[in-house]
């Protein structure tokens, strides 16, 4: 009966634990329209290297020629890091060609980040690099 108990709570525990897990990553579906796909070139202004999703923070104009602060949501910065990106890759001012779904709130201009080009030396990312 004690090991019943026991067993039970221990699976209860696990459940708990991995609920939270689970809770604490979203699906990019949910806050973005990934079937479709926008493009955003400008400056970059920020760069947030941190877990647990990489920002690229780019100004740029938007389709009425206003100037706006569009959000990149990039992936886990060990990921990245795998495909040689570091913290040092991209820098404030470096110009940018960024593709990525944009996000369901227009307002906040958010993307998901697909594809990112820096035109001045070539250097591009376009998704996971394989083989590395």
């Amino acid at each position: 009966m004690a090991n019943t108990r026991l067993l039970t709570l221990a699976i209860a525990v696990v459940a708990l634990g991995l609920g939270a897990t689970l809770s604490a990553h979203h699906s990019f579906a949910a806050y973005y329209f990934e079937e479709q796909m926008i493009e955003v070139e400008g400056a970059i202004s920020r760069v947030e290297f941190k877990a647990p999703h990489v920002w690229v923070h780019v100004d740029a104009r938007d389709a009425s020629g206003t100037r706006r602060t569009y959000s990149a949501e990039w992936g886990n910065p060990t990921r990245l890091e795998r495909d040689g990106i570091t913290k040092d890759t991209l820098r404030v001012d470096d110009l940018v060609h960024v593709w990525g779904s944009p996000g369901r709130t227009p307002s906040e201009y958010r993307l998901h980040l697909k594809r990112i080009q820096r035109p001045s030396d070539g250097w591009q990312w376009a998704g996971r690099q394989r083989g590395r």
